[in-house]
């Protein structure tokens, strides 16, 4: 098997391909397919009627080596054949379901990287200590790969009694309200101060004025909304107050998940239908909500949403799980300061 170095180091190009950049002076033919423009260009209609022994790839004057090859039975000049199953073998151990527009590009590299490798062969260059170096790290990369992708596999496996356990302890992630809400800026635009009188004492004391005006407002605001107006109306009562130019925004929030807020307004979930909340205050204003129904999520809607929260949680806690009993000691004599100096670790579990 010859060519497994060469099979192994575009595995790795092509895995760093997505990630890295490229010399603009490496020639087209021979960058990563990875890293060259897609085309969204299906194969043809007629490719699922190639048989799988059938040549998708001849190479003339290339002579055939093991293990993805065979020759023409009419001898010389040499060539190389590549069935459809040899190549479909060789993408999908590259990219599952790689994209048709990546394996022509494949197909188009392929005939050079051999004819470089078959050269390189020859010159000895796999026997040179800065191949079996590069090719070594190759090998730890496609081990890694390899490594996520099964457990990426083993991750989907989600049964439905997992799916329906997770909405049920997760309740309160999954409900849903219909809200209202008003914003009240935290500002009130104030006239400009005279030139003679703009001191920054005075500065800061508008700038208080303004703001504690405002806070008035808002809890003036509240007490109607609790009262039973509308909260449309209150809202362009606020921005009048706040003598605000720009149009107010729309009042009605609709449905929401409790996700959706801020998470120093998720409390408003625990208003019953019809409360008004308190006001809430913060950098960006006061706000004030009106909680008109609630209900959750049906299970059937959020299934898939749960199957990839459990499937991530299971992949990262079982990669966390291969590194977190694993540190490294970094010289700094030689490497110089780091940001956490002395010791880096695997990443914790969360």
């Amino acid at each position: 098997m010859r060519h497994l170095p060469l099979f192994c180091l575009l595995l790795a190009t092509l895995a760093w391909g997505q990630e890295e950049a490229v010399p603009s002076n490496v020639p087209p033919e021979y960058r990563p397919p990875m890293a060259r423009e897609n085309d969204d260009a299906g194969l043809p209609a007629s490719a699922s009627k190639v048989a799988p022994d059938a040549a998708v790839l001849t190479i003339k004057g290339l002579c055939p080596r093991p293990p993805l090859s065979t020759a023409s039975p009419s001898g010389p000049p040499c060539q190389t054949v590549i069935t459809r199953a040899q190549f479909e073998r060789l993408t999908d151990a590259l990219v599952a379901n790689m994209k048709p527009s990546v394996k022509r590009q494949i197909a188009s590299s392929y005939p050079g990287l051999l004819a470089m490798a078959h050269e390189a062969e020859t010159r000895g260059l796999e026997k040179s200590p800065r191949f079996q170096e590069r090719l070594a790290f190759a090998r730890l990369q496609i081990l890694s790969q390899e490594l996520v992708r099964q457990i990426d596999e083993e991750s989907a496996k989600v049964s439905e009694k997992d799916i329906e356990d997770y909405y049920h302890s997760h309740a309160a992630a999954f409900e849903q309200a219909t809200l209202e809400r008003i914003f009240v800026p935290n500002r009130k635009r104030m006239d400009p101060l005279p030139k003679d009188n703009a001191t920054p004492e005075a500065r800061k004391a508008q700038q208080k004025e303004s703001e504690d005006a405002m806070t008035q407002v808002a809890d003036e605001l509240r007490a109607k909304a609790a009262a039973g107006e509308d909260f449309a109306k209150l809202q362009k009562e606020a921005y009048v107050a706040a003598r605000a130019t720009d149009v107010p925004p729309n009042s009605s929030l609709g449905q929401l998940g409790s996700a959706s807020l801020p998470p120093a307004h998720a409390s408003v979930f625990d208003l019953k239908a019809g409360e008004v909340s308190p006001v809430l205050s913060d950098s960006t204003g006061h706000y004030i909500y009106k909680l008109d129904a609630k209900g959750m999520e049906s299970l059937e809607a959020v299934s898939e949403e749960i199957r990839k929260t459990l499937k991530n949680q299971h992949r990262e806690e079982t990669i966390q799980a291969v590194k977190r009993p694993i540190s490294a000691e970094i010289n700094q004599a030689y490497f110089g300061p780091t940001e956490k100096a002395g010791r880096t670790e695997g990443p914790k579990a969360k």
